[in-house]
């Protein structure tokens, strides 16, 4: 059935190289490309997503925490800034499959400035080797550490989202592994 909803999103026309962009017409697709991503991520690796209310972050971020075999319920920390899940890295994933994954889940909507995710020690955590899933990234980019992936949804009808992501290796987007 995943396999089955992956192949209904669609390739967005105008992709550039090293990107890669979708089209997805459900909650379940985003989903589904949440699992997808997981696939290729590793330790250590930093997801920044952004787009505005209701494009699917949480939705997609669900999906990728699925398939690392997060247990907890995956829920945006809008108040409380980050979440912490254990999982474990999927076949084929660099990460050692089966092997256990910290995935610290952050929401940066209600950040005041990126000073706070400093204060709360962000950036020791998005430089270590769990897993970090950031929620409206763009409120704290200039403290995110590169190499990073940058996933940016947006709308693309009522139900239709534009999904675009890659993998940069430094602010002026140069990148690998997005291919």
């Amino acid at each position: 059935m995943q396999r089955e909803i992956e192949s209904q999103a669609q390739p967005r026309e105008g992709a550039v190289p090293g990107e890669e962009c979708l089209q997805s017409r459900s909650a379940d697709q985003t989903r589904a490309l949440g699992a997808r991503l997981a696939a290729r991520l590793r330790p250590g690796d930093v997801v920044a997503f952004t787009g505005d209310l209701g494009t699917g972050k949480t939705c997609m971020i669900q999906g990728l925490c699925a398939a690392l075999e997060v247990t907890d319920p995956v829920n945006s920390p809008t108040f409380v800034l980050i979440n912490e899940y254990v999982g474990r890295w999927p076949e084929p994933g660099a990460g050692g499959a089966g092997e256990a994954v910290t995935v610290y889940h952050f929401d940066l909507y209600r950040l005041a400035g990126s000073g706070e995710l400093l204060d709360i020690g962000a950036d020791e955590i998005m430089n270590g080797d769990g897993l970090s899933l950031v929620e409206w990234a763009d409120r704290g980019a200039e403290v995110l550490p590169w190499p990073r992936w940058e996933v940016s949804l947006s709308h693309a009808g009522q139900n239709s989202r534009d999904i675009r992501c890659r993998y940069l290796t430094q602010p002026d987007g140069g990148d690998h592994r997005g291919e």
